[in-house]
């Protein structure tokens, strides 16, 4: 086995001393050197309601080019994360041309649902453990305005004599129901979850804790009623309702009757437009070039699990995660857990039994938004930037998927 092999194997496979395994420096690690997003707006109503996904990922672009000071020729592969447009491959092609990255820079996008921003992060990074190449960046977008998930005919009839299979075309909000149904979650204990979140995401907003992960973001917004357009910049995540109550929260009447009366749009993830970006490279490459190097990315990995319960796919995702690197919980410093849905959030801490102190220290996807496809990447982005802020070395996150999988990355911060 020649050297490079060895050193690639040794990268991939993890040691035996689990938390000192990770956080030992290799010239062939994957690193972070740059992760940002937009702000998330309100889908249809929001701040990117008239800026189509091609419109939102070429202004993110633009802003990985500015505040990376990279060379775009360096950049050997960019990697879209989308999940509701079906021309997600051509508008990252194109959008990235009109960055300003070459022609000789590829361009891809994945859909694997809501861990589609996580799984666009892991496909550069193993190009880059594998020697494909050295640098690459992953996106993470979605333009709920344009469109949501939406499944346009049933599936073959084959298929259907399958009860699994069935069970994959059912809505995102009876699926949650199912979650409070079958592990007995009551409508108060997920409203009290809402309402931290809510709580969470408002301490960080005033504080200024977003401000260093977010670009401002410029765009046209047209007026319905007069059809006058006026140009805004976009700052801040307009999700956050500063001063939402528990008592407020239980008036909100449930979403997905007849499946069940505890989901409702109130502890709920929000319909949102957004995108986030993470340059990715060799650590030698960076040091090469100059980089700063954010985080180390550690690994990934993804699960499986009934569709009508997909809500709990985190609750088998980070175990595996976890027993891969021969670690627990209790060497994480902190979790970004994707909030669906109150019901699966409350399911994954209850069981795994994480300390809440350390998971959405900033909120989450109840009070921030969830654009499918951006979510996964938005995470590390946040998660990285509150590991700098508490000097925390461990970040994990995860997001359950819809058809039943869950998925995990782990992530060491670098930036003490």
């Amino acid at each position: 086995m020649t050297e490079r092999l060895k050193s690639i194997v040794s990268h991939m496979t993890p040691g035996k001393s689990g938390l000192s395994a990770i956080t030992t420096k290799n010239p062939d690690d994957v690193v972070i050197t740059l992760a940002i997003r937009t702000p998330l707006a309100k889908a249809k109503k929001g701040g990117f309601k008239d800026t189509p996904l091609d419109g939102i990922v070429v202004k993110l672009l633009k802003e990985v080019v500015k505040r990376s000071n990279i060379d775009p020729a360096v950049v050997e592969d960019i990697c879209l994360g989308n999940v509701s447009d079906a021309k997600a491959a051509y508008y990252c092609r194109a959008a990235m041309l009109g960055a300003g990255f070459p022609n000789t820079t590829a361009g891809s996008s994945v859909n694997r649902f809501c861990s589609s921003g996580l799984k666009a992060v892991q496909d550069i990074a193993s190009q880059i453990a594998t020697g494909a190449i050295e640098v690459g960046l992953a996106i993470g977008a979605e333009s709920m305005t344009a469109g949501g998930d939406r499944l346009e005919r049933p599936f073959f009839d084959e298929i259907l004599e399958n009860q699994e299979a069935c069970d994959c075309m059912q809505p995102m909000g009876q699926t949650s129901e199912n979650v409070g149904n079958d592990f007995n979650i009551p409508r108060e204990k997920q409203d009290r979850y809402a309402t931290e979140s809510y709580r969470r995401a408002e301490v960080a907003q005033k504080a200024g804790w977003f401000d260093d992960e977010i670009v401002p973001i410029q765009v046209k917004v047209k007026d319905p009623k007069t059809g006058e357009e006026k140009q805004v910049t976009l700052t801040k995540d307009e999700g956050p309702r500063w001063g939402t109550t528990y008592e407020a929260l239980a008036k909100i009447r449930p979403a997905f009757l007849p499946h069940g009366d505890k989901s409702t749009g109130g502890n709920s993830s929000q319909v949102t437009d957004g995108a986030a970006a993470v340059l990715l490279m060799k650590r030698s490459k960076a040091e090469e070039l100059g980089q700063p190097i954010l985080a180390k990315f550690v690994g990934a990995t993804v699960a499986g699990l009934a569709p009508r319960i997909m809500g709990i796919g985190p609750s088998v995702a980070i175990p595996k995660l976890l027993n891969k690197f021969n670690l627990t919980l209790d060497d994480i410093d902190l979790i970004e857990l994707n909030e669906a849905f109150a019901s699966m959030a409350v399911y994954c801490l209850e069981t795994l039994k994480i300390d809440p102190a350390k998971m959405n220290v900033r909120g989450g996807a109840i009070a921030l938004g969830h654009p499918l496809g951006c979510t996964g990447a938005r995470q590390i982005v946040t998660g990285l930037s509150e590991c700098r802020r508490q000097k925390k070395k461990v970040l994990l996150t995860s997001m359950c998927i819809g058809t039943g999988m869950g998925m995990a990355g782990l992530f060491v911060n670098e930036q003490l």
